[in-house]
């Protein structure tokens, strides 16, 4: 297996980024950022299926019953019950790329992201009452004066906790900025910047989910002062915002075949390391001065039926 330095992944990054920049006016120019999304899979392990897809219009079972219950205890007519989703609003060229990708691993293996797909994007505030997060509030980063509040959801966590969406003021760009529900650095609910673009979204998402599955790991409560200072010394970043989810707000260092999230928000674990090679968390450890030969775990990919 030939190594790959994560470390190296901020400079990938910014090339798919300048790349998209110098892309062809009125396209997404996302076709290096999605390069790069098919190489990180790839690295490590995932190969298209060939089976069963998640297709964008298969509807939303939860939201198909709590709506039915709301239509059931209602006797407006169904013709005058309010849409969640404004067809005046473009869909971004970015999200439909990535629909068709034919290494689109949510859309083949949807089972390892423990997301739930919207389609077509839909409202924030939910004229329906379904979706619960807020629209932007009148003074906020993200718009100008006089702009579209609202929020267009693409994507939410499994459990609606946290909601992705890019803001309806931005609908007409071709890959416009991702914002998510969650608390910011003060504590507040609200819409917080998750990635700089759709297309570097998805690049995110693929980045907390599939090393959990393919890579061997370790997972560490909470961590030593020291260990976090030779981390933050001897490995990476790799470029990308911090994923915020379930209270989480994690960071991404990288290293020779190894990938470190470090959480400073509220989730399970302050420190996981995710390794292509047992022998890259053995290193790793050495490197941070720590003791694994107890702690680490297999991939979940080799429990899989063959």
């Amino acid at each position: 297996m030939t190594e790959i330095d994560y470390g190296q992944f901020h400079e990938w990054l910014q090339q798919a980024r300048s790349a998209a920049e110098g892309g062809t006016a009125g396209t997404a120019g996302t076709d290096v950022r999605w390069e790069l999304l098919r190489r990180f899979q790839e690295s490590w392990g995932y190969e298209p299926t060939g089976g069963e897809r998640w297709e964008r219009e298969e509807p939303d079972a939860h939201k198909t019953y709590v709506s039915g219950l709301k239509a059931g205890s209602s006797d407006a007519p169904v013709d005058d019950e309010p849409c969640d989703v404004d067809p005046s609003l473009a869909i971004p060229a970015a999200l439909d790329e990535w629909w068709g990708l034919p290494f689109n691993s949510f859309a083949d293996r949807w089972r390892l992201y423990w997301t739930n797909p919207v389609w077509p994007p839909t409202v924030r505030p939910d004229p329906t009452g379904y979706g619960i997060a807020g629209g932007l509030p009148p003074e906020n980063p993200f718009t100008g004066p006089s702009e579209d509040l609202r929020v267009c959801v693409f994507m939410a966590e499994d459990q609606y906790c946290n909601e992705w969406g890019y803001p309806a003021a931005r609908s007409h760009l071709a890959d416009p900025p991702v914002l998510v529900s969650a608390q910011d650095d003060d504590g507040q609910e609200g819409w917080v910047l998750q990635s700089r673009s759709l297309s570097e979204f998805f690049v995110l998402l693929a980045v907390t989910r599939l090393p959990a599955h393919y890579g061997w790991t370790v997972e560490e409560g909470s961590i030593d002062p020291g260990v976090l200072a030779r981390l933050r010394e001897k490995l990476r970043p790799m470029g990308l915002l911090p994923w915020r989810e379930l209270g989480a707000r994690t960071e991404f260092f990288g290293g020779p075949d190894v990938i470190v999230a470090h959480d400073t928000g509220y989730g399970d674990f302050e420190l996981v390391a995710y390794g292509r090679t047992e022998q890259a968390l053995e290193r790793l450890a050495e490197t941070l001065g720590v003791d694994w030969s107890e702690s680490i775990c297999e991939p979940e990919s080799h429990r899989e039926e063959g």
